[in-house]
């Protein structure tokens, strides 16, 4: 179990590269001017998003859930647990919703400003340190 779970943190960090990296691409698309710079960031996201963000939340959730597999009758009754597996389907809904505004920039739709998207870029934060913080602490 414990290649799972180091592969499971290695899935985590590279997805959490993403969620980091992909919203400040937002930023400096929306501030772009140039359609040459709109197409660069437009390749910039989808290659991020798809190539991987996409696959290394997937890793992370189908590693994280078989190691909880192999002690379930511990984690049915955890409390952390069960707010972490909040703060990563939070994470795993922020994830969809910046695929959301690839398509969006994909089809030159998405109008959101560049502060908007400084703050957006914000919110992986929050639910890291929760995780973190639940998994280390096992605080009840």
């Amino acid at each position: 179990m414990l290649w799972i779970k180091a592969f499971h943190i290695i899935a985590m960090v590279c997805w959490f590269a993403a969620l980091f990296y992909l919203p400040r691409l937002f930023v400096y698309h929306s501030m772009s001017e140039d359609q040459t710079s709109r197409d660069r960031f437009k390749v910039m996201e989808r290659k991020l998003y798809r190539g991987i963000g996409t696959p290394c939340m997937l890793a992370t959730v189908v590693l994280g859930l078989w190691l909880a597999s192999g002690q379930w009758s511990y984690y049915q009754t955890a409390g952390w647990f069960w707010a972490k597996m909040v703060l990563v389907a939070a994470l795993v809904l922020y994830h969809f919703v910046c695929g959301y505004y690839v398509q969006q920039f994909g089809r030159d739709r998405c109008h959101k400003s560049h502060i908007y998207f400084r703050w957006f870029n914000e919110f992986p934060v929050l639910p890291l340190v929760g995780i973190v913080l639940l998994a280390v602490v096992k605080p009840f």
